[in-house]
C-alpha cells in the first residue's frame, strides 16, 4: 500500500511539473534560402546581414546561405565587377554543393546581377536543385548601357573606364568585364551574338550552341518571380528584369521599343524553359515601386513570406539541420 501511495504522489508530482513548466517547442524544419548580392556589394555586407535577420525573423529557424566569391569582402565586392562569369559560376556551383544543410534543394534569391547568375545556375547545374527563385531588377535580357558610378566607388569607375577603352565586344572585355558579359546592345546584335560569353549562351539565343538542359532544368522550378523596378534608371532597359528588351535597331541606335517577354524567340520558342513555366502558371511579374533595389518592406516581404521558408515535413520535401545561425561560410 505504501509504494501505491508513493507512485501515486510521484505521478501527480509531474504531472503538476509538466503543467506548470512551459514546452520549448523547436522551430519547424524549413526549406533554406541562397542569396546573391548585387553589384557593388558583397556577401556579407552590412545591409545584406541585416536582409537576412529579417528573414529569420520571419521565418524563424531557417537556413540561410549567401554567395561569396571570395571570403574577403572588399575583394567579394570587387568579383562583382571584375571576372569571368562562367568561372565564378562554376566556384558557387562547387561551394553549394559541399553545403550539407542544402543537399535537398533550396529557394533562392537574386538581387540584381546576382537573379541572372542564379538563373544561370539552375539551367547548367542544379544540383542541389532550386525550388522557388525571386529576382529583384535582375538584367535577364540584359542591359544596353552600363551602370553609372558613384564618386568613390573605384571599382565601377576602373569597370566602365576598361570598357570604352576596349570595347565591351572584345574578348578580354568578355572573359575579364561582369557587366560586359550581359551586356546586349540592340545596334549590335549580331556582334553581341557572336561575341557574348555569358548571357547569349545561357538564354540559347545562339544556334550553334543551344543546350536543352537549360530548359529543362528551369522548367523545374516551382516559381520564377520576376521583380521589376519602376523607376528604374540602373538597368537599361529597366524591363529586363521581366524578360523584355529594346528591340533590334538596325544600327541606327534610335529604337527604343521594348520588346516584352510573351513576344521574344527565347519565349515564343521556349529556348530556356519560361513558356513552359508561364503556361502552367509558374511565372510571377511583379513590381516593385522606386530606383533600382530601393527595396521597401511593403515589396520585398510578401514575396519572402509566400516564396522562402515553407516548413518541409521530411526528407522527401526537404531535410533541414539548422545552427541557429543566419547564414554559414563554408571553407
Amino acid at each position: 500500500m505504501a509504494n501505491l501511495l508513493f507512485l501515486w504522489i510521484s505521478l501527480l508530482a509531474l504531472t503538476s511539473f509538466g503543467i506548470s513548466t512551459p514546452v520549448r517547442l523547436t522551430d519547424p524544419s524549413r526549406r533554406p534560402l541562397v542569396i546573391w548580392h548585387g553589384l557593388g556589394d558583397s556577401y556579407a555586407s552590412a545591409g545584406m546581414l541585416e536582409f537576412m535577420q529579417l528573414i529569420k525573423d520571419i521565418h524563424p529557424g531557417i537556413f540561410i546561405h549567401s554567395v561569396w566569391l571570395n571570403e574577403d569582402l572588399e575583394q567579394d565586392q570587387k568579383a562583382g565587377f571584375f571576372g569571368d562569369v562562367t568561372e565564378q559560376l562554376e566556384v558557387v556551383s562547387e561551394q553549394l554543393a559541399e553545403i550539407p544543410e542544402l543537399q535537398y534543394g533550396f529557394d533562392a534569391i537574386g538581387f540584381s546581377q546576382g537573379g541572372q547568375f542564379l538563373r544561370a545556375y539552375i539551367e547548367r547545374y542544379n544540383a542541389p536543385p532550386v525550388n522557388n527563385l525571386v529576382t529583384f531588377g535582375s538584367q535577364h535580357m540584359g542591359v544596353s548601357d552600363l551602370p553609372l558610378c558613384s564618386r568613390w566607388d573605384l571599382f565601377c569607375q576602373l569597370a566602365r573606364r576598361y570598357a570604352a577603352r576596349g570595347g565591351v565586344y572584345t574578348e578580354w572585355a568578355q572573359h575579364n568585364l561582369v557587366q560586359a558579359q550581359y551586356y546586349r546592345d540592340p545596334a549590335q546584335l549580331d556582334l553581341y551574338l557572336n561575341s557574348s560569353r555569358f548571357l547569349a549562351l545561357v538564354n540559347n539565343e545562339v544556334p550553334e550552341h543551344i543546350n536543352s538542359t537549360y530548359a529543362d532544368n528551369l522548367a523545374t522550378l516551382s516559381n520564377l518571380v520576376l521583380v521589376l523596378f519602376s523607376a528604374d534608371k540602373t538597368v537599361v532597359p529597366k524591363e529586363s528584369a521581366w524578360f523584355g528588351s529594346y528591340a533590334s535597331s538596325n544600327g541606327t541606335g534610335d529604337e527604343k521599343t521594348i520588346v516584352p517577354m510573351r513576344l521574344q524567340p527565347l519565349y515564343t520558342e521556349d529556348w530556356i524553359g519560361l513558356r513552359t513555366l508561364d503556361e502552367t502558371g509558374r511565372v510571377t511579374l511583379e513590381t516593385c515601386e522606386g530606383e533600382h533595389m530601393q527595396l521597401k518592406e511593403e515589396c520585398w516581404k510578401p514575396l519572402v513570406e509566400r516564396y522562402t521558408g515553407e516548413v518541409v515535413k521530411d526528407e522527401s520535401d526537404y531535410r533541414l539541420v539548422s545552427d541557429g545561425t543566419v547564414f554559414q561560410i563554408q571553407n
